[in-house]
């Protein structure tokens, strides 16, 4: 049985150096429609989350939501995958250091400018900030991370930092921590607390 899971991983080796060939037969099996690119896999936990409390199955839409391993791919992604490649519809969040990168990508791929939404420093900035501090240290304690937390602010490169700096840092010492919480931060968000750019995503898809 074919699933969304497959086109992910057949596309992944497709702009690894591929051929492609499977992705391409997915890619009509699934009516797959358009795709989300996003950095990482805590971005792609974020986003499925969200869809998640909306009620809604990306999937079953046509959507793939395709976590590049890095920003700096977006330009192999949108080629094989835009107007000029699969012919699908193009979206996804990139932080605002890395804007430039992806509009360039855009434009080559022959995509609609402006079809992506930025982040101001990255989407965990943009999830602590809409939560606050107090919420967010609140979530470290019910996750069990509290005195890993307490310990990381102990750490001279930490002085200096604001709260929200020194959560953001804390969220990438281990791996594997910013993926739950980009799940575990989505969910504890107020309805109308949603980040910009992640809630302009979801309702654009």
């Amino acid at each position: 049985m074919t699933d969304m899971e497959s086109f992910r991983e057949e596309v992944t080796a497709w702009a690894a150096g591929g051929t492609g060939d499977r992705a391409r037969e997915l890619a009509a099996l699934l009516r797959v429609r358009a795709v989300v690119l996003l950095e990482g896999a805590s971005d792609v936990a974020a986003v499925s989350a969200l869809a998640e409390r909306r009620g809604r199955d990306l999937a079953a839409e046509g959507v793939c939501v395709l976590p590049m391993g890095g920003a700096m791919s977006v330009g192999r992604f949108t080629g094989l995958l835009g107007p000029r490649g699969l012919g699908l519809r193009l979206t996804g969040l990139c932080d605002e250091a890395e804007r430039g990168y992806y509009d360039r990508a855009w434009e080559r791929a022959g995509a609609a400018p402006g079809g992506f939404f930025v982040c101001a420093a990255d989407l965990e900035d943009e999830l602590i900030r809409a939560l606050g501090v107090t919420r967010v240290e609140e979530l470290i304690r019910s996750e069990g991370d509290l005195r890993a937390l307490q310990t990381f602010l102990r750490q001279p490169a930490q002085r200096g930092r604001s709260p929200q700096q020194q959560l953001r840092r804390f969220l990438g010492t281990k791996k594997g921590r910013k993926i739950s919480y980009g799940r575990a931060l989505v969910e504890a968000l107020p309805h109308d607390r949603v980040p910009a750019p992640l809630d302009g995503l979801l309702a654009g898809l």
